[in-house]
């Protein structure tokens, strides 16, 4: 008998021990804002399976992105630093190099099948940033931004190799629309699921979904791309925002797709799902930012580092850990998405990241870590920058400029301008704002152009 416990006590130590880590998805949303889906207050558009996320996990109401456009918001998120440390600090051209280390190299190290479906935008073909060369596995979809604008692109990639589409373009806008991009990155994504069921996975899904084709906006005034605009059709609303608005929902089918093969699989329950979106919401499609209420009650739109560009939903549901219907205050941004992964895997964070891990605040164990400052920088027209200390909210919008100055806790619409009614507070940011980046001779601090 003494035996027989002995073996039993051995073999639940080593189950509990040794117990498969979880599947992780992230999920990314392109252009998505804040105020976009129904659990985040909006009244129109429909987006029945990410509410039900929310209701199955923990909904977070103050989470910020890398930057307010997308290549430095994702480089801030694969590689936890922020856009004072990270790489690539903007749009256009630039690209990972060797000795960056990527949340998916850390994982695949562990044992985790990597895959990145969807937009990179992170280096192009035969560049060191490609997702083969930074840690990924698997990658179908887009290596640049501007390919990615299109819907109905005539190729995507699948590494380094050019997969031929149905498709006709020309000039970014195709003239023979047969087979829509998202609709073949989810099932890719799906199939990627399905192959690697057996092994812990990591899916980075990153849809293009509801960023603009701006130039097929400049050819027809309607960059809001979609095959069809149900189930909105007879609303009588601009036309832009019904396309807008059924891309949001196709997404949110998308992502109910992979949850229901998740299911299926009988892997949702060892699997974590986080979604959010790169930064604020578009208006580039010929639709307003006013029309849903995209930006929610903060100010600004993507290309702004107010709130409305930067602060994004953000849903994590992990069965048995998350406290269903949670809903948290806890703020965090895109530089810590990478040390909670490697907390959630069970694998050491690398040193010298910017973020912090919000595991405890999932699991509610264990004492929660805040940011004593949240710092970006923008450099489109110029170098912008801005900081979240506490409740206040410095930006400023020149070099050797003042800092605006607002208090959240009053004025979340950042509308006015508490700088010079509290002094102590500027200098203490003034103070952290001499140390809050490293330079680079690609992102050198950049005076406007005169006009």
């Amino acid at each position: 008998m003494r035996y027989l416990f002995a073996t039993l006590f051995v073999m639940a130590f080593v189950t509990t021990t040794h117990a498969a880590p979880p599947n992780i998805v992230f999920i990314l949303a392109d252009d998505l804002g804040y105020g976009d889906l129904g659990c985040y207050g909006q009244k129109k558009i429909k987006t029945p399976n990410l509410d039900r996320l929310a209701v199955e996990g923990i909904r977070f109401t103050q989470v910020y992105s890398g930057s307010t456009v997308c290549a430095p918001s994702r480089c801030s998120l694969m590689t936890g630093l922020h856009t004072g440390h990270c790489r690539v600090r903007g749009n256009g051209g630039f690209f990972l190099a060797p000795e960056d280390v990527t949340i998916a190299a850390v994982l695949k190290k562990a044992g985790y099948a990597t895959a990145c479906v969807g937009k990179w935008g992170l280096g192009d073909a035969s560049s060191t940033g490609v997702p083969s060369k930074q840690g990924f596995d698997h990658f179908f979809g887009f290596l640049n931004h501007t390919h990615a604008h299109n819907y109905y692109p005539d190729h995507l990639w699948r590494h380094e190799v050019k997969v031929p589409l149905k498709n006709v373009q020309e000039k970014g806008v195709a003239t023979k629309s047969i087979e829509y991009a998202p609709d073949l990155c989810t099932a890719d994504a799906l199939k990627f699921i399905e192959t690697n069921k057996a092994k812990p996975f990591f899916l980075y899904f990153a849809s293009t979904l509801p960023h603009a084709n701006n130039e097929k906006n400049r050819a027809d005034g309607n960059g809001n791309e979609v095959p069809s605009d149900e189930p909105y059709t007879k609303e009588e609303w601009p036309q832009p925002e019904k396309n807008k608005a059924a891309m949001i929902t196709r997404l949110d089918a998308d992502v109910g797709r992979l949850l229901a093969k998740l299911k299926e699989l009988s892997l949702d329950k060892n699997t974590v799902v986080i979604f959010s979106s790169d930064n604020g919401p578009h208006k580039e499609g010929g639709n307003t930012i006013e029309f849903f209420n995209s930006s929610g009650p903060y100010r600004g739109f993507k290309r702004s580092l107010t709130d409305g560009g930067i602060r994004v939903p953000a849903i994590v549901r992990w069965p048995g850990i998350v406290k269903p219907g949670t809903e948290s205050a806890h703020v965090w941004a895109f530089w810590d998405v990478f040390p909670t992964l490697c907390e959630i895997a069970g694998v050491d964070t690398p040193k010298g990241l910017d973020g912090l891990s919000f595991a405890p605040t999932l699991t509610a164990k264990g004492t929660q870590k805040t940011h004593d400052f949240f710092y970006w920088e923008f450099h489109e027209g110029g170098t912008k920058q801005a900081v979240l200390y506490g409740t206040w909210k410095a930006i400023r919008l020149a070099p050797n400029t003042l800092l605006e100055l607002y208090d959240l806790t009053k004025d979340v619409g950042e509308k006015v301008n508490v700088a010079k009614d509290n002094p102590k507070v500027v200098e203490q940011i003034e103070t952290y704002l001499k140390a809050a980046r490293t330079e680079s001779k690609d992102w050198p601090i950049r005076e406007p152009k005169k006009k």
